[in-house]
């Protein structure tokens, strides 16, 4: 068999596997092999027999595994169609692959709950059962636990899976007090511009951390040292925050950390870190106080809170379609910028009453939304730090002032492409001009027209985009949608199940 095919056959595996919701291991144990002998059969570095391929069809009940390589996932939307009832905010995105990564810090047992099976997670949970460390989900509610080894394996790194994660910059701050030196691949993600690791290697290299950069790999050398002053971020991003946090929460000492994000998913970190046992002064303000402990070995069980920025992509669904939709288990503290800004512009919403999410410390409520006549607000649009917009709900304003009477600036200053892709919309009868790489001009209302269009590289465009087509009359294709299936799960079925009608499909 040529390595061609099996590499075609290996990613088809991967691909049915994941599917399913099945970890490596858990495939492996269905088979009666190794965890490993699975990694190199998906990275088709293993020859396969016809037999053990027919096995892996049955195994993960796949007609697809024995017909032929699976192609691209598109969408077939037909819009024009209003929504109602009510839909539930998934766990985040960000904080499950932080916590996930901040697993390594823990000899013991850990479980997370409700975790949603979505690309992003599963490339991380490939890399970690690729260096050793044992995943299964525990139930179908998305319950997952992780047992690390005694020693990590980082020699068998799964490389392809860790290049199409940018959270793979996050092991650094864990694996720091594991080894005295290890190699990682650069990270991925999605298509954002350069994005450079500098303010991570500022704050980490306080701890001791070392790092070189060859031929597509970090190479990492550790001396341990006890940071002397007050890290001192040189900007407020939340994985740079959540790096130094993991870093600090085995560090034996106090460390201080400031100007650190205080977003969503750093919180949750944090609140992840205390069940672990290390203190965490500040929580919700831009200097963390941690109280490290060297060595954490315990049984944990943690439940991750809602993402604002899924909540924020359903409330705009329901702009755009003008529908009435009420959007439960919303967190409320990191959407109150953008919701006042929206009742400017006149968007007639209810709230109900305040409540905890599952880890106790996040504040929820159940939003519903319904048809209003919008103004354009009179200020631009632009992400500021948290308590400020949301950086990743800017992007969802841009269809939600296209259907707004008047023209609105927006100013997406953090990303060098983003904003490029939103003028995508005008391919669905959008009026969006790009002023320059980060601002673009939109003039509304729009009347939204299908189209058949790629699905833009960058996550958040990409949903804007579905959700136009959604509004659109007439039936839309996006095509190759596997970057919105890395930060939603299963987004096309549960918008179907509010009055959506979206197919996914294959190319034959």
């Amino acid at each position: 068999m040529s390595d061609d095919y099996l590499v075609r056959i290996g990613k088809l595996i991967r691909d049915a596997r994941q599917h399913r919701g099945w970890t490596q291991s858990q495939l492996a144990e269905a088979l009666a092999t190794s965890q490993s002998a699975v990694n190199r059969i998906e990275r088709g570095n293993q020859n396969i027999s016809l037999e053990m391929i027919a096995r892996i069809g049955e195994a993960l009940d796949s007609e697809i595994v024995s017909l032929g390589y699976a192609g691209p996932m598109h969408l077939r939307v037909v819009g024009g169609r209003r929504l109602s009832g009510s839909i539930d905010v998934k766990t985040s995105k960000n904080a499950c692959v932080a916590l996930l990564c901040a697993s390594l810090l823990n000899k013991g047992r850990t479980v997370l709950r409700r975790v949603a099976r979505i690309e992003e997670v599963f490339r991380i949970l490939e890399v970690l059962n690729s260096i050793g460390v044992r995943t299964r989900w525990i139930n179908d509610g998305g319950d997952l636990e992780i047992v690390p080894p005694a020693e990590l394996e980082m020699g068998a790194i799964d490389q392809e899976a860790a290049r199409r994660t940018r959270s793979i910059i996050m092991f650094l701050g864990p694996l720091l007090h594991r080894m005295d030196r290890f190699k990682l691949p650069y990270a991925g993600g999605c298509d954002l511009g350069t994005r450079t690791i500098e303010p991570h290697m500022i704050a980490l290299r306080r701890f001791g951390l070392d790092i070189t950069a060859t031929e597509g790999i970090y190479h990492a050398e550790v001396q341990r040292t006890a940071p002397e002053r007050p890290i001192v971020l040189t900007e407020r991003g939340d994985t740079v925050t959540e790096n130094a946090l993991l870093a600090a929460a085995r560090h034996d000492g106090v460390t201080v950390i400031r100007n650190a994000s205080s977003n969503y998913m750093v919180q949750d970190l944090c609140f992840f870190l205390e069940a672990l046992g290390v203190r965490v002064d500040g929580v919700g303000t831009t200097t963390l106080t941690v109280h490290g402990v060297p060595e954490i070995d315990v049984d944990v069980d943690y439940s991750p809170s809602e993402d604002p920025v899924e909540a924020m992509s359903l409330l705009a669904a329901a702009v755009v379609t003008e529908s009435e939709l009420t959007i439960r288990r919303v967190p409320i503290e990191f959407m109150e910028i953008e919701l006042a800004v929206l009742e400017e512009m006149g968007l007639d919403q209810d709230r109900s009453p305040e409540y905890a999410a599952d880890n106790g410390r996040t504040r929820l409520v159940d939003l519903t939304v319904r048809p209003s006549k919008l103004q354009a607000p009179i200020d631009k649009i632009h992400p500021m730090p948290f308590p400020g917009l949301n950086i990743d709900n800017v992007p969802f304003f841009a269809a939600i002032v296209a259907v707004a009477q008047g023209k609105t600036l927006i100013h997406d200053w953090v990303y060098d492409n983003r904003a490029i892709y939103l003028t995508d919309l005008n391919r669905l009868g959008g009026r969006l001009q790009l002023l320059d790489p980060h601002r673009v001009l939109v003039e509304g209302p729009t009347r939204w027209r299908a189209a058949e269009m790629m699905c833009p590289p960058a996550l958040r465009p990409a949903v804007v985009v579905l959700l136009a087509m959604m509004a659109a009359e007439g039936t839309s294709v996006l095509r190759n949608v596997y970057v919105i299936n890395r930060g939603y799960e299963d987004l096309a079925e549960r918008l179907n199940s509010v009055g959506a009608q979206i197919e996914t499909f294959r190319d034959i």
